[in-house]
């Protein structure tokens, strides 16, 4: 039963961030979406920025869960792209995208949810860098490029549409447009002759300083 309580208390934190908002997340509001007394918030999570805390890394491991299988099955960049879209699309359906812009905003004034939303961020960019890896080895992008800094970027960018959306959807709809495009360039870079690639990547070296290790 304890267990079961701490769950619908995570269930409820996140229903009422997209409800209510963060200023509206209070140990009452929480407790009633849950359906439980509002006393157990502190005695389960101590806080109310305990609870949201923890929210939050329940929350992403849930959807980070949800794609896990469709992550693994993208071959090639532009699959990457368009399962972007798709996440994308079924996170703003699902209400996801709301949830984060609250946690976003209220991490700028609580650590203990900056701490938190960053957590959550993780495993999202986790699920990228394995895929990025994967499907960047053994072509002529191969070592050349910061496959964590890039996975960060790539997460920071979905991100940024996700919540730009809501005030400019044509234009978030060209933004994922224009990454589509840089996707497909890169399978045309991949289907290039070895002695092509060679060039590529020896102009690349020039052009920018080796990557760094994610750490």
């Amino acid at each position: 039963m304890s267990q079961e309580t701490r769950t619908r208390l995570l269930a409820g934190a996140l229903q009422t961030l997209v409800e209510h908002g963060i200023a509206g997340a209070s140990a009452r509001t929480i407790a009633g979406a849950a359906g439980v007394n509002q006393g157990l918030v502190f005695y389960h999570f101590g806080s109310v920025d305990n609870l949201l805390a923890e929210a939050c890394r329940y929350g992403s491991g849930q959807r980070v869960a949800r794609y896990r299988d469709r992550f693994a099955a993208v071959a090639s960049l532009d699959e990457l792209v368009e399962l972007g879209r798709v996440v994308h699309a079924e996170e703003r359906a699902a209400g996801h995208v709301a949830t984060l812009g609250q946690l976003l905003a209220g991490a700028q004034s609580h650590p203990r949810l900056a701490e938190a939303t960053a957590a959550g961020l993780e495993l999202w960019i986790a699920e990228l860098e394995q895929v990025l890896a994967r499907v960047l080895s053994g072509g002529p992008m191969a070592g050349l490029v910061d496959v964590g800094g890039l996975a960060r970027a790539m997460a920071a960018g979905f991100v940024g549409l996700e919540l730009y959306e809501g005030a400019d959807s044509a234009g978030a709809e060209r933004a994922l447009a224009s990454l589509e495009q840089l996707a497909l360039a890169a399978a045309v870079v991949e289907e290039m002759g070895p002695l092509a690639q060679r060039a590529l990547r020896a102009r690349l070296r020039r052009g920018g300083a080796a990557p760094t290790s994610r750490g």
